[in-house]
């Protein structure tokens, strides 16, 4: 997290394109910049990936050839040399492409495909890894492409595009983007009428999913997660035999259940050829009623206490404001044992502040209504939570730290992504040891939340029994997708107001939902708004009143509250953030 402390490194920036620019974000702070007309594409592209695409008729087959890169790069180029081959990991079968972008080049690699004139096909490929596109040109109609940020998990891009009167073939690419990681993609499908070009062969139906699990509950939902299956186009997910839901990845999340109530799930797969049979039932149990994150405040101001000096004031936490009500101190670190973190107080750092005065003002703290708890991550954290063992790893290491400084709970700050199935296991073994006092928070930045596949958004779901707030960094980020579809930039109240829109309107509570905001200009590189602005969003959010072009269809009274970055950074500029915010928050409906 957060502008100074752990400063980011700018990536490459495309150099070919005009001056008239929309900057987008990457996971990883790199900024890439894209021409106006650039983000409509991406705009329409993202929608496009939302909606996904109507299914060819049965009779018709995939026309890619060597579509799950079983024989290498036959039939496929890549550019530069991008390209390869590799045995892991694979969506199915034995292979799949990696692709690297470097410098100028995105690791573009393409295919020529034979179709038929007048005629709709669907383009569909698994992705996984950094920024992904996959598109097709010499349509002769409109050419058509689909996109995703990086992604830790196999993820179906899908769209449709429909032949000219005399075209007879097209090239179907996929691509990464300057600067980013490497990509893979596996399972590529031009699926329609038989162009002539020897496709693979028709699909035959899959085969029943394997390995099906309840990853996660709330008071009205259970996640579901089960093992891939090659061929499979879908998934379908049964409750009590009904079908409830079909989705292209291998997870899933079932609404609208009644509290404490216990409900049987199967999942099928799915192609053009037909639905395999059923997988193994299992039992799903949603919690009680309510969200959970311990007790506070109604409406609750969240601040970062820095456990270093960068410049900005040097603080105990005695001498932080009590406008805070949730004080998260910065940061844990990994350990050598995956999954597990650590706490030192940087003492020399911090003029001499001793353990025992840190324990006593956290007592003190406490005992003046105040929840202090321990963030992991930051903006260079590289705390890895991806199987059981260092998911039960991370459990037991914080609740050792709780115990150990008297910590109320944790924040989860991990800005180099996050594995939801294993993180959501971790949080819920945490939950167990701490009790319902558990004190839990998150601070994704803004393109982690954008979708509700994304894994910082599905962990926030999955825990959402347990959750205390999401306060999202409206920072350090580029213009982003508003939850009506528009491009925003960061600096505005539209921008606060239409991203938190998605949280509110995507599965959060409103209790559940925090604007977090540098508290001054040097508290991050960019993304500074006055106080002014803040109190706007948060009076548009919850009364209707003070929004800018962007108007919800509904308030939201509960909204939670506002977290900035720090509490060193408003003390180094006389405290007047939280003497600003603090009061309107607590004022709050």
């Amino acid at each position: 997290m957060r502008g100074l402390h752990r400063p980011s490194t700018a990536g490459p920036l495309d150099n070919r394109i005009g001056l008239d620019q929309l900057t987008v974000m990457s996971p990883q702070k790199r900024t890439t910049r894209l021409g106006s007309g650039a983000a409509g594409v991406l705009a329409a592209a993202l929608a496009l990936s939302m909606t996904g695409a109507a299914q060819a008729s049965a009779a018709d087959l995939n026309n890619a050839r060597n579509a799950g890169f079983e024989s290498g790069l036959a039939n496929w180029t890549c550019s530069a040399g991008s390209g390869t081959t590799v045995s892991s990991p694979v969506h199915a079968g034995a292979a799949a492409l990696k692709a690297t972008p470097a410098g100028q080049d995105n690791a573009r690699c393409a295919q020529t495909v034979a179709v038929k004139p007048n005629a709709t096909y669907t383009l569909s490929a698994w992705v996984q890894g950094g920024y992904t596109y996959l598109g097709v040109t010499g349509t002769g109609t409109t050419d058509v492409s689909t996109w995703t940020p990086d992604s830790t998990a196999w993820k179906q891009l899908s769209t449709s595009f429909t032949t000219g009167a005399s075209t007879t073939s097209v090239t179907v690419y996929t691509h990464g983007w300057y600067g980013q990681a490497a990509y893979y993609a596996d399972d590529v499908s031009v699926y329609g009428p038989d162009g002539g070009g020897g496709g693979d062969p028709a699909p035959t139906v899959p085969g029943a999913p394997a390995g099906l699990a309840v990853s996660g509950t709330t008071s009205s939902s259970v996640s579901l997660a089960w093992n891939a299956v090659s061929g499979a186009t879908g998934y379908s997910v049964y409750r009590g035999g009904t079908k409830v839901t079909a989705v292209t990845g291998t997870s899933a999340t079932v609404t609208g259940l009644a509290a404490a109530t216990s409900y049987t799930f199967q999942v099928t797969a799915t192609n053009a050829a037909g639905e395999s049979v059923k997988s193994t039932a299992v039992t799903g149990t949603t919690t009680t009623g309510g969200t959970g994150g311990g007790t506070v405040p109604k409406h609750a101001v969240t601040g970062y206490w820095q456990n270093f000096n960068n410049g900005a004031t040097v603080q105990k936490i005695s001498a932080v404001s009590s406008q805070y009500d949730i004080i998260a101190v910065a940061f844990a670190d990994a350990t050598t044992t995956p999954g597990a973190v650590i706490f030192n107080l940087d003492s020399a750092g911090l003029g001499g502040y001793t353990v025992d005065q840190f324990k006593a003002d956290i007592k003190a703290k406490q005992a003046a209504g105040k929840k202090v708890i321990v963030s992991v991550g930051g903006q260079n954290g590289t705390v890895s939570v991806s199987d059981p063992t260092s998911a039960a790893n991370f459990a037991n290491s914080v609740y050792a730290l709780m115990q150990t400084y008297g910590f109320d709970g944790v924040d989860i700050d991990l800005e180099n992504g996050l594995n939801a199935t294993y993180m959501s296991q971790a949080l819920r073994s945490l939950s167990s040891k701490a009790g319902s006092g558990l004190v839990l928070t998150m601070a994704p930045q803004t393109i982690d939340m954008q979708s509700t596949s994304n894994g910082y958004f599905q962990t926030a779901l999955n825990v959402k029994d347990i959750l205390t707030v999401v306060n999202m960094q409206y920072y350090n980020s580029g213009s982003m997708l508003g939850c009506d579809g528009k491009v925003y930039s960061q600096g505005s109240v539209d921008f606060l107001t239409a991203l938190a829109c998605i949280q509110l309107e995507g599965g959060l509570d409103p209790s559940q939902v925090g604007l977090g905001l540098p508290a001054s200009t040097s508290g991050a590189g960019s993304g500074y708004v006055s106080p002014t602005v803040v109190n706007n969003a948060l009076d548009c959010l919850t009364k209707g009143t003070g929004c800018g072009s962007f108007k919800p269809s509904k308030t939201y009274p509960g909204l939670r509250g506002a977290m900035t970055w720090s509490t060193n950074w408003d003390a180094s500029a006389g405290n007047a953030w939280s003497a600003a915010v603090g009061p309107h928050v607590h004022a709050l409906p």
